[in-house]
């Protein structure tokens, strides 16, 4: 009897401490007035957030890709890793300026989506796979005026200035070099192929090691 009136006990005691611990905090009152972002420009933005994290997930399977026993591409696998890694922190960029702007505090779970699957798992060339980074990144610099001409599409109801001049200096600088970048490995290696056949792939990627 003692022994059940211990356990009784012990239960309840344990029961009690961990209620105590409970991490729970009253709802503050903060004010909203500094709450400034429209929805349409949110909606967005977190829209946005998905687009990086799809072209992080394609650039992941072309570096897989290359990174194959039967193609051994180190250089291409490691232009396309360093490619997936630059998209990831471009997502969270977005997220920190969403955060910044006291945003993000519904439908968290939402933002970061499970079938982020890649289009395309192979390529037959390297030619070929920097044609569709090309692509990918004109995509991406589309959406990313597209969120721009959002922000400031009504400038006597809002005009999200510090965001599209963000989105301005920050991503769209970034994007245009990156293409002029593609295109002009897209033309090199091109030219270089059609001299040396495979043996202008295999030359190009060593170079892409460097």
């Amino acid at each position: 009897m003692k022994s059940f009136v211990f356990v009784v006990f012990f239960v309840c005691a344990t029961a009690f401490a961990a209620e105590q611990l409970q991490c729970e905090h009253k709802k503050v009152d903060v004010p909203k007035d500094w709450l400034d972002m429209v929805d349409p420009c949110v909606e967005k933005m977190r829209g946005q957030i998905q687009e990086e994290l799809k072209a992080a997930m394609q650039y992941m399977a072309m570096g897989a890709h290359f990174s194959r026993d039967t193609i051994n591409r180190p250089g291409f696998a490691k232009l396309f890793f360093e490619a997936a890694s630059e998209e990831r922190q471009h997502a969270i960029k977005l997220i920190s300026y969403l955060l910044m702007r006291g945003e993000l505090t519904s439908r968290v779970s939402q933002l970061i989506r499970r079938n982020l699957v890649p289009k395309l798992t192979s390529w037959p060339s390297g030619v070929a796979a920097l044609k569709d980074a090309l692509r990918l990144e004109a995509s991406v610099t589309k959406k990313i005026r597209d969120v721009i001409i959002v922000c400031e599409s009504n400038p006597t109801q809002y005009n999200d200035y510090h965001l599209v001049d963000y989105l301005t200096g920050d991503f769209l600088d970034e994007q245009y070099h990156g293409q002029r970048d593609l295109a002009g490995k897209v033309s090199t290696l091109e030219k270089m192929m059609e001299k040396h056949g495979a043996l202008g792939e295999f030359l190009f990627d060593k170079k892409l090691l460097d």
